[in-house]
């Protein structure tokens, strides 16, 4: 079993910086897949980045390159740089484990304008 625990949420103003964290504890194993995910209130959850063993990242369209996502070696703490945020990026981000289907509590990011 796998826990996966957020941190480094916010609040911020639009153009600001935020760098949230997901620490995997349990299993190295589910920390070889991961991905971070967003929901604002009254959409559906959506994908943000991921990254997969071989350490190929991919992206949603809407990051336009302003986050990264990065893992330690060990692969039990997945980060996403979050710059130049914007109004729109205000949304409870969860981790996720795609090796172990398993997903995060979340942290609340709000940005103001």
């Amino acid at each position: 079993q796998v826990q996966l625990v957020e941190s480094g949420g916010g609040s911020v103003k639009a153009g600001g910086t935020l760098r949230l964290s997901c620490v995997a504890y349990g299993d190295a194993y589910c920390g070889s897949t991961m991905s971070w995910y967003r929901q604002a209130p009254g959409k559906e959850r959506e994908f943000v980045p991921g990254i997969r063993a071989d350490g190929r990242r991919n992206y949603a369209d809407f990051v336009e390159g302003r986050f990264t996502i990065s893992q330690d070696s060990a692969r039990y703490t997945l980060y996403l740089q979050m710059d130049s945020l914007k109004f729109q990026d205000k949304a409870m981000y969860y981790c996720r484990s795609d090796s172990c289907n398993k997903w995060g509590q979340g942290t609340q990011v709000t940005v103001s304008s």
